[in-house]
């Protein structure tokens, strides 16, 4: 969830291996990526090509592939086809849903090729700020009529409890329609999760967007449950050892709460997390979020602020304070704010956004549109279709 955007009145293995050595060794990203090239398919609606998916190789047997999918992505009464790393177009055989309230799908297609399969990495150990790739193929859409493989470098925000549809870890990968049901890979290419859902950009007239974060199901929660419904690839996730909630749950469980607009009860479990870890700089951060959208504007800017002590590279607690200042009617100390989200990410597409609503606030439309276009071209660049629409058509407005 973590930052905002303002727009004014006007997103041949038999099985796989586990493979975990007492120290990892982190590859380079291009090794990842050709990796997740390797074991990533694409799932398409034969009927409605726009409806797409993405899944991970994790088992062969024979000539039977068995593919790790988000549920969602696959199901109802369609005929689905999976697309292979090579081109090759093969229909879907069987679907297997783990578990009634789980997000989860295996399925089946028939292949003499060899394809790759899927290392399982240690997903108990991708804690909050350990680096993470999420890879899949966007769905076609306006800007991008035909999608290429995606693959996005962020980090896990938290990794704790199991919340709907069994979502439990959250990171700030960039995600796009259609890359659901994709990997999460660790550094050393290990898939450690199941990318589900991301958050949605909420457009509106006087609306405030959270930047697209992912969240997904671990690797470890979906062995157990194919276990469970007798889906055997080879590998044994750690037996569950109860334990006392940690920050992460709470975070988690905080993230679930706003997403279903309940703001009151995110911000609780939002401060509990904090009680629990004093430095979770996002949990800070998205509970000044969760303040803002209360109306508490200096109870967000207080979070941000110690937000920013915590972690003084947390490019988006900046452009969050930015807006809650020019909320407040502080234009310049909110240029201020964006400007220093951009000094840490120049490819801030939503802080050269808020700016250039800022500077043209302010009467200069002139930097305003260069700023808006900057954003416009990291928004297509980035394939956010939504978002590069209506920047164009505050790029416009403020033309005439």
């Amino acid at each position: 969830m973590k930052s905002y955007y303002v727009l004014p009145p006007a997103l041949i293995g038999v099985s796989i291996v586990l493979v975990q050595s007492q120290i990892a060794i982190a590859i380079s990203p291009q090794e990842v990526e050709k990796i997740a090239r390797d074991i990533t398919v694409r799932i398409v609606d034969s009927q409605n090509p726009t409806n797409a998916g993405s899944g991970i190789i994790v088992k062969r047997s024979g000539n039977t592939y068995t593919v790790l999918t988000a549920y969602h992505v696959v199901k109802g009464d369609k005929k689905y086809q999976i697309f292979t790393p090579d081109g090759q177009n093969n229909p879907i055989q069987s679907v297997k849903r783990l578990g009634k309230e789980i997000d989860l799908a295996v399925v089946e297609f028939s292949s003499s090729k060899t394809y790759s399969v899927a290392t399982i990495g240690n997903s108990d150990k991708a804690t909050r700020t350990t680096t993470v790739y999420v890879a899949g193929f966007p769905a076609p859409r306006g800007a991008i009529p035909n999608p290429e493989f995606f693959l996005n470098k962020g980090q896990v925000n938290a990794n704790g409890a199991a919340q709907g549809d069994g979502y439990n870890i959250i990171y700030d990968n960039d995600t796009l329609g259609g890359m659901s049901g994709g990997p999460v890979l660790n550094e050393q290419g290990e898939v450690v999760a199941i990318h589900g859902r991301a958050d949605e950009q909420e457009i509106g007239e006087k609306s405030q967007s959270k930047i697209v974060t992912g969240i997904g199901i671990t690797i470890y929660s979906a062995l157990r449950q194919m276990l469970a419904i007798g889906v055997d690839v080879g590998v044994l996730p750690p037996d569950v050892v109860a334990a006392t909630p940690k920050a992460d749950d709470f975070y988690i469980r905080a993230y679930n709460k706003y997403r279903q607009k309940d703001y009151k009860g995110a911000i609780a479990d939002y401060t509990e997390a904090i009680r629990l870890n004093p430095k979770y700089d996002e949990a800070y951060n998205d509970r000044g979020i969760a303040r803002s959208e209360l109306g508490d504007k200096q109870g967000a800017i207080a979070d941000y602020n110690t937000a920013i002590k915590i972690n003084p590279n947390l490019a988006q607690a900046y452009n969050n304070r930015g807006i809650a200042r020019s909320e407040l009617g502080d234009k310049q100390g909110a240029i201020a704010d964006y400007n220093s989200a951009l000094k840490i990410n120049p490819n801030y597409a939503q802080a050269y956004g808020n700016r250039g609503v800022a500077r043209a606030q302010l009467g200069d439309k002139q930097a305003a549109i260069a700023d808006l276009q900057k954003a416009a071209d990291l928004f297509r660049q980035q394939g956010n279709t939504q978002l590069y629409q209506k920047t164009l058509e505050l790029i416009r407005k403020y033309q005439q």
